[in-house]
């Protein structure tokens, strides 16, 4: 997945970086990407890779059906934009849901996000066998995207005008003194 940047990439998917749901993540991804400052540095997109390779590897094992994204040099997987799952650090999931599932042990702290909404997990856990490890992440990642559909089908839904349904609530009419 990561690669030596040899010419630029697509910028991280607008949906992702756009959806109201993701602001927290989006800025805090955001502070800490770096450009790459030369041509042996590993990056994701545009931006330097801020995970380990390995760690991009798995992510794509543990969810091998779902598309992994780009945002500021972090994978992602996300359903209709908003983020569920992020792959940081040397060994780090960060799931976004209420709580972790019982037997599921936490991982380490990545600030602000996990004050927040989002956990926290080792990818690589070491209480269980590798197979049933697997398959308790693979459970968490699901549990996740499901989360994040319910967030994304709670947005504000319309029908512009010309049919077309779009996720993001039409803004107010403006009358022609320019207020709404």
């Amino acid at each position: 997945m990561p690669k030596r940047k040899r010419r630029p990439a697509p910028a991280p998917v607008p949906a992702l970086l756009d959806a109201p749901e993701n602001r927290a993540l989006i800025a805090d991804l955001r502070e800490r990407a770096a450009l790459p400052s030369g041509p042996d540095d590993l990056t994701l997109g545009p931006w330097q890779l801020h995970t380990h390779p390995d760690l991009c590897s798995r992510l794509s094992e543990l969810a091998p059906r779902h598309p992994v994204e780009a945002a500021y040099g972090l994978p992602v997987l996300a359903f209709e934009g908003v983020a569920a799952v992020v792959a940081a650090g040397l060994g780090l999931l960060l799931v976004r849901l209420p709580a972790l599932p019982e037997g599921i042990e936490p991982g380490g702290p990545w600030p602000p996000l996990t004050d927040g909404e989002w956990r926290s997990v080792d990818a690589y856990p070491r209480n269980c066998a590798r197979a049933e490890g697997d398959a308790r992440l693979t459970a968490l990642i699901r549990e996740a995207l499901v989360h994040a559909r319910d967030l994304s089908r709670n947005r504000p839904r319309y029908r512009s005008s010309t049919g077309a349904e779009n996720g993001w609530p039409e803004p107010p009419p403006v009358d022609h003194h320019g207020v709404p």
